[in-house]
């Protein structure tokens, strides 16, 4: 982010830069007018955010949950102060407060919760979602790499929330299977 910023910020320094230098050989006032408010003012704004705008769109669509036969799924049922996490593969298997994912593929969190409205956040793996009572929403994560990730509830759900927190674990692919086979 910091050189994207630094790059943009470099080019609006030399537009700005340019503005400043006298009009001359034959080109008139009004056709350099025109060029930096319809060229510089308009198009290239619209253009840079149409390009925001489809990546946005492209790296949005890709988190889309899906009925996808690749994607792990686990139910996440959140109650004051904790988190239950279900596994499909396993569904007597659960965890309190801590998720355990396979790295590298995307996963499904269903996620729910037994009392009042909380949040289920992984600041690094994805957007807040709520968990709202008798409803279910579904959130897709994916951890790049194997690693403990934090996870959080950010939403005010009494006294106690600010410390509801979970851990994230993402297992490379032979401690995934480990984690399955119940050996972990």
């Amino acid at each position: 982010m910091f050189i994207t910023f630094t790059a943009i910020f470099v080019f609006v320094m030399a537009l700005l830069a340019l503005s400043f230098r006298p009009v001359g050989n034959g080109v008139s006032q009004a056709s350099g007018e025109r060029l930096w408010i319809i060229g510089l003012g308009l198009i290239f704004p619209a253009v840079i955010l149409l390009c925001l705008l489809a990546y946005g769109l492209w790296i949005g669509e890709r988190l889309l949950p899906r009925s996808d036969a690749d994607v792990t799924r686990i139910e996440a049922e959140a109650r004051r102060w904790s988190w239950r996490f279900s596994y499909e593969n396993d569904p007597r298997r659960s965890t309190e407060n801590v998720l355990h994912i396979p790295a590298g593929r995307p996963v499904d969190i269903e996620i729910t919760t037994a009392d009042v409205i909380h949040s289920f956040w992984v600041p690094r793996l994805a957007g807040k979602l709520d968990a709202i009572p008798g409803h279910v929403n579904v959130l897709r994560i994916e951890a790049d790499a194997p690693g403990t990730y934090t996870g959080l509830s950010a939403e005010f759900s009494g006294h106690g929330y600010d410390n509801h927190s979970f851990a994230v674990i993402a297992h490379g692919p032979e401690d995934w299977q480990k984690f399955l086979e119940g050996e972990q």
